[in-house]
């Protein structure tokens, strides 16, 4: 067993194999229903990535940020040259998993025009709900391509930027984690709501 959580490789394949374990007892105990499946497959995928994406927002949020000004300044090029970049580089990648994941989940349930326009054309409160989640998800999806990203990039000396304009890179980075972090909240409401409370 060791041998296989020493490494994250095998300790992820070994996760898949166990899943795909629980494919084969749910077949043999009711045999596989493609419609049934592709919906459930993506919405594993969905929030597989989703985890991974609120998981690193916050670990940013309530870890990384709050206890930076206590790491003396020697150690502090590793977390900006080593931590940093690593939890950045699956961050915003999960990010973009988990909006295409929900948007071909939600066009296999049928109900992707309905949440985009939030449940405006058909009155159905779960696609008002499930519309609101996915809005503030494209939000946040926004903010990590295309704000933080790139202030981040700038923060952590990724791209030419001279010491001011490093320190703005960094507060409006931190400002749009936070203001993600805010939403992250709302978002699984109404994404736990649509499913559960109507």
């Amino acid at each position: 067993m060791a041998g296989i959580l020493t490494s994250l490789q095998r300790t992820v394949v070994a996760g898949f194999v166990l899943s795909a374990i629980l494919f084969v007892i749910y077949y043999a105990m009711q045999g596989y229903a493609s419609a049934d499946f592709g919906p459930f497959f993506f919405r594993w995928l969905h929030v597989l990535s989703a985890v991974m994406w609120v998981g690193l927002l916050w670990y940013f949020n309530f870890v990384q940020i709050p206890n930076m000004p206590k790491i003396p300044d020697e150690q502090k090029p590793a977390i900006g040259k080593v931590i940093a970049p690593a939890a950045l580089y699956w961050f915003r990648h999960a990010a973009m998993a988990t909006i295409v994941t929900g948007l071909i989940l939600a066009w296999l349930n049928g109900y992707v025009v309905e949440a985009v326009t939030l449940g405006l054309i058909d009155g159905v409160p779960k696609h008002t709900a499930i519309g609101i989640g996915m809005w503030l998800g494209a939000i946040m999806w926004f903010n990590v391509w295309f704000v933080i990203w790139p202030n981040q990039k700038k923060a952590l000396g990724m791209v030419e930027a001279g010491a001011e304009e490093k320190a703005k890179a960094a507060r409006t980075a931190m400002l749009f984690s936070r203001t993600n972090t805010l939403l992250s909240f709302p978002m699984l409401f109404a994404m736990v709501s649509a499913q559960n409370l109507y």
